[in-house]
């Protein structure tokens, strides 16, 4: 009787199907803006005077704040592969609402709180145009943000207001105890918390990124794609109410065109971060790193004295950099791809030896 020999069965371990840990972990885009953002500041704290004082942490990180808050929601705005340009506009807006109330004689908190409704109120427009109504976010965002800009203007006209609470002033230039850190860092840290593990953490952070990949296979592997992305237009409304809030007790004034061309900030740190503008891919420390980088960059250059309109095209040249990298990088791994595919083809079609 012939017995046939079992066929060994191949164990294929994790290194068949992805890179090594350190590789998926160090050889990213985020990666590389971090390294940046520790080259800049290294390079600054040695040649440029003045950068290793405490103020310059202090006014760097209140500066930065608001932008770093809007970034949070845009981030995940921005992997669905949308858009949400009205974001500084709504910064002016309820900054405008916050003064009005206050100056009504409404108690700050509670003028506070309905300033942060109306930003919700407006994401919530922003949301409905989008997903209800079905027009593009470019589009909608772009009409909003001059629709929101022009009635923040329309309430005030060119006139500010100045008078505030001191207390509420003073808490929101205040720095944590014994550190040049301003406590405005305090919630922002726990938002961003909070944003990396939804993002990262849940099935929601993951149909982010599948309904960035292709919207169409997310609708049919059950993500309700409409409902999720009306979500991140009011956080997104929210949050950018929020920021006006805090923008407006420390600089104690309420304007109409505070936060004037704020979001293209937080559109150009988010997308040097790594987040692609196509959608699908992106994380939370890199868009971080790239508010960081943007603004110690500039922070360098002015205590340096370049201008500023030279200041603005280093940060347009970066962001071009950023956006043609990917493109670039995405081709090559394509290439590759398509490289190892015709030469396993080409191996499965040789004749075996006799």
């Amino acid at each position: 009787m012939t017995t046939t020999a079992p066929a060994t069965q191949t164990v294929r371990t994790y290194k068949a199907h992805a890179h090594a840990a350190w590789r998926r972990v160090l050889v990213t885009r985020e990666a590389a803006v971090i390294a940046l953002l520790a080259i800049v500041i290294a390079t600054a704290l040695a040649v440029v005077p003045n950068f290793d004082s405490p103020l310059t942490v202090t006014y760097l990180l209140r500066d930065l704040a608001p932008i770093l808050l809007i970034a949070l929601p845009m981030t995940l705005i921005i992997i669905t592969e949308e858009i949400d340009l009205s974001v500084a506009s709504i910064v002016g807006l309820t900054s405008v609402m916050t003064g009005i109330l206050t100056q009504a004689g409404w108690p700050f908190a509670i003028a506070a709180i309905t300033a942060i409704l109306v930003g919700t109120v407006a994401g919530f427009i922003n949301g409905f145009l989008v997903t209800v109504v079905g027009l593009p976010s470019l589009a909608v965002t772009i009409g909003t943000l001059a629709l929101f800009r022009g009635i923040a203007v329309g309430l005030l006209g060119t006139t500010a207001i100045t008078e505030f609470p001191e207390f509420w002033t003073d808490l929101a230039k205040d720095n944590i105890p014994g550190t040049p850190i301003p406590g405005i860092m305090v919630p922002f840290a726990v938002l961003a918390i909070a944003f990396a593990l939804v993002l990262h953490f849940t099935p929601f952070g993951r149909s982010l990124y599948a309904i960035g990949l292709n919207k169409e296979a997310a609708a049919f592997s059950g993500i309700d794609v409409g409902r999720t992305k009306f979500l991140l237009f009011m956080v997104s409304g929210t949050i950018s109410g929020f920021a006006g809030v805090y923008f407006t007790l420390l600089y104690s004034n309420a304007r109409g065109d505070n936060a004037t061309g704020m979001e293209l900030s937080v559109i150009a740190a988010v997308l040097l971060g790594g987040v692609s503008i196509f959608g699908g891919r992106g994380a939370l420390h890199g868009v971080i790193a790239g508010v960081l980088l943007i603004g110690t960059l500039g922070s360098a250059l002015r205590l340096a004295g370049v201008t500023s309109d030279i200041i603005n095209v280093i940060t347009g040249v970066l962001l071009v950099l950023s956006v043609v990298s990917a493109s670039f990088l995405a081709w090559l791994r394509s290439r590759r791809i398509s490289a190892i595919g015709r030469k396993k083809g080409r191996s499965s079609t040789a004749p075996e030896p006799i």
